[in-house]
């Protein structure tokens, strides 16, 4: 058996790192744990050591070059005992295997590696000690977690202990797989390298080429079942005709994941394509997921309540005149099938949590649920994350490979945290210590008490717009500017284009709203100001150089926010047109979560219910907000006498961290000046 083993890449905490010096060349005789490649990730630079003692046979990386876990970086010949007993035992089975004929000498391998393993399978072991490697300074470091404990059954490379550095903080590997007899160091201990951290049981000297001599046998035992396994699998699928596809959650245009509340097909059912596999619900919309194909559903991975997103898996769909290549895809995609079912399982545990919090104070993912594992799987970049927050990792669920916690994972539980609601103060009149506005809470009243009463659930759309507003009248500061436009002639005006095509039946009919509209573009045109965003650090504005105006729509499930894009481009006719559209899409609950991105202004409009003024809320990101109330005819003085005029109350609202006052009253001057008078818009 060859002694040349690879050097594979350990856990380096991250995706993929980048190599940024080559420590040894080929030819070169090191020592196990001595630096083969320096790699920098973005939070440190580190080494990656060499697993064996021995001479480099081969380099298959360079300066500049990505790797992760598991690559192979390059070969070496490994030095020793156990390469010397490993070849003695080579050259003894071929002195035997010479003195057979020439077709047993094909068996002889195989012999070799029975023998070979046989040791390895009777239960011998050995002790050895596992020291601190390598780590790039002289001086002691910190020692800032113990990840075993005595009794603890490990795997190669993985973590013992974490350390900190001036500069970093990394993790000491185990150099075998074994059990933790004893533990020589804990949390707070200074240590260098050569420090022995703990006494490890490992299978006996021979192990290292037994294990290698056996995965060999076995590699070569399985192949031929592997192909025949493959030959099975293939035979059926090309026979049969048809093709086994996966269909997955397209692009919706949310980043997040949103809420299954209909499940429309079960096991069994035969659908045509673009037929409505599930419904999802968002904040401002619903929509259906359809089928990409027509064919008959083999199985469905969700359920309503579950939560999903783009690239989820939805059901798996045989359809005809497939061919054999799905079917030697299945094994391939089976791990993402069982990680798509766990993410379900988790998800349908974590519903009611989920549900409180939409209607807590504020929109925010639920506590992950508690669990006390004793043990948690993360890099040091994550570990040193969590002590600054004062995390206990092993309340965090994993949501990387084998449960691996990420940097994600630690901000979500964070956050949710954070989102919990207080308890309130015992007297119930003072507002509560840790609650940032300082809001006396409500006592629990019983209403039942002084009459009868009816209890009324919120719609979905309530309950999650609901916390958005509370945020946006709470920490924006409002100003709402009151005014009147004259559209005496502009109400003329559209009753002569009304009456028109009516004559000429084309359908369309012209609202009052969209000549606000395009007044508020040619406002927007003028003022800019209006038509930004507050930079997330509150430093800067972002200036829009494109004007979609959001139009809120009353639906029966609540008020949603469609938004037209570029309205300063389009005529009134093809304005109206795209009102009446998206507003019937509204209606009917159609929206895409698409229909309502992007916009940059918003115009709230109860004309044709009545009132003389109102007070609206901005719509974050948005700086400013229009209220049009219900015209009415009014006494105006012309210079020589009052004439009647039909007057439209205008409210506008804006955030007075961007906008100041005079600016507001002008920016409302200019939109009812274009509302009088229509000329003004093609200037």
């Amino acid at each position: 058996m060859s002694d040349i083993q690879k050097i594979i890449v350990p856990d380096v905490g991250g995706d993929e790192v980048e190599v940024i010096e080559l420590c040894v060349a080929v030819g070169d005789n090191i020592e196990a744990d001595e630096g083969v490649v320096t790699v920098e990730s973005d939070k440190a630079s580190m080494d990656i050591p060499a697993p064996f003692e021995g001479e480099i046979v081969s380099l298959s990386v360079s300066v500049g070059d990505k790797i992760k876990e598991g690559d192979v970086i390059g070969e070496m010949k490994v030095a020793g005992g156990d390469s010397a007993g490993e070849s003695a035992a080579e050259e003894s089975s071929s002195d035997d295997a010479s003195q057979e004929e020439a077709p047993k000498q094909e068996e002889a391998p195989k012999d070799e590696s029975k023998s070979e393993a046989a040791p390895a399978a009777s239960g011998s072991s050995e002790v050895i000690e596992v020291a601190v490697p390598d780590i790039g300074s002289d001086d002691e470091v910190d020692v800032i977690d113990v990840l075993v404990s005595v009794g603890d059954t490990i795997e190669k490379e993985d973590g013992l202990i974490t350390l900190e550095t001036d500069k970093a903080t990394m993790d000491v590997p185990s150099t075998h797989a074994g059990t933790v007899k004893e533990v020589f160091i804990s949390t707070g201990d200074k240590v260098k390298e050569g420090t022995v951290v703990i006494k490890l049981e490992v299978a006996g000297s021979g192990s290292s080429s037994s294990e290698s001599a056996s995965s060999d046998a076995s590699s070569e035992a399985s192949a031929p079942a592997a192909q025949e396994s493959a030959k099975q699998e293939s035979a059926p699928a090309a026979s049969a005709g048809s093709e086994t596809i996966e269909v997955a959650v397209p692009d919706i245009g949310e980043d997040g994941e949103v809420d299954v509340i209909d499940v429309l097909v079960s096991a069994g059912d035969t659908v045509e394509k673009e037929d409505g596999l599930i419904t999802l619900e968002t904040d401002k919309a619903t929509m259906d997921v359809p089928s990409t194909h027509a064919g008959t559903i083999k199985e469905v991975f969700i359920k309503a309540g579950d939560k999903v997103k783009q690239g989820t898996l939805v059901v798996k769909l045989e359809t005809s005149g497939g061919s054999s290549s799905s079917a030697a895809e299945k094994p391939a995609e089976a791990p993402k099938q069982e990680e798509t079912k766990q993410e379900s399982q988790q998800e349908e545990t974590k519903q009611a949590s989920q549900q409180e919090a939409s209607q807590g104070r504020s929109p925010v993912p639920p506590a992950p649920e508690a669990k006390n594992t004793g043990k948690a799987h993360a890099s040091p970049s994550v570990r040193r994350i969590a002590r600054e927050f004062g995390v206990d990792l092993t309340q965090v669920n994993g949501s990387g490979p084998k449960n691996r916690i990420l940097k994600e994972d630690v901000q979500a539980y964070v956050k949710a945290e954070l989102a919990k609601p207080r308890t309130a103060a015992a007297s119930g009149g003072a507002p509560v210590g840790d609650n940032v506005l300082q809001i006396v809470p409500v006592k629990p009243i019983d209403h039942s008490k002084f009459g009868e009463i009816e209890e009324q659930k919120l719609s979905r759309i309530q309950k999650i717009s609901g916390p958005f507003l509370h945020r946006n009248w709470a920490t924006i500061p409002h100003v709402t500017q009151f005014d009147e436009a004259d559209i005496t002639e502009v109400e003329e005006f559209r009753k002569e284009q009304n009456a028109y095509h009516a004559k000429i039946k084309s359908g369309l009919k012209i609202t009052p709203l969209v000549f606000v509209m395009k007044a508020v573009a040619k406002a927007l045109e003028k003022y800019e100001v209006f038509n930004s965003s507050l930079s997330d650090d509150g430093e800067s504005l972002i200036i829009k150089k494109f004007i979609n105006i959001g139009i809120a729509v009353e639906t029966p499930g609540g008020l949603v926010v469609p938004v037209i894009r570029d309205v300063n481009k389009k005529g009134i006719e093809q304005l109206s047109q795209e009102l009446i559209d998206t507003s019937k899409k509204a209606r009917e609950g159609k929206l895409k979560a698409a229909d309502m991105q992007g916009g940059t202004f918003t115009i709230s409009s109860l004309g044709g219910i009545g009132g003389t003024a109102f007070t609206p809320i901005v719509n974050a990101p948005e700086v400013a907000i229009l209220g049009v109330s219900k015209s009415e005819m009014k006494p105006k003085w012309n210079g020589k006498e009052f004439e009647p005029r039909l007057m439209v109350p205008l409210s506008l609202s804006y955030d007075h961290r961007v906008i100041d006052g005079a600016v507001g009253a002008r920016f409302s001057t200019e939109v009812a000046a274009n509302l009088t008078d229509l000329r003004r818009i093609i200037l």
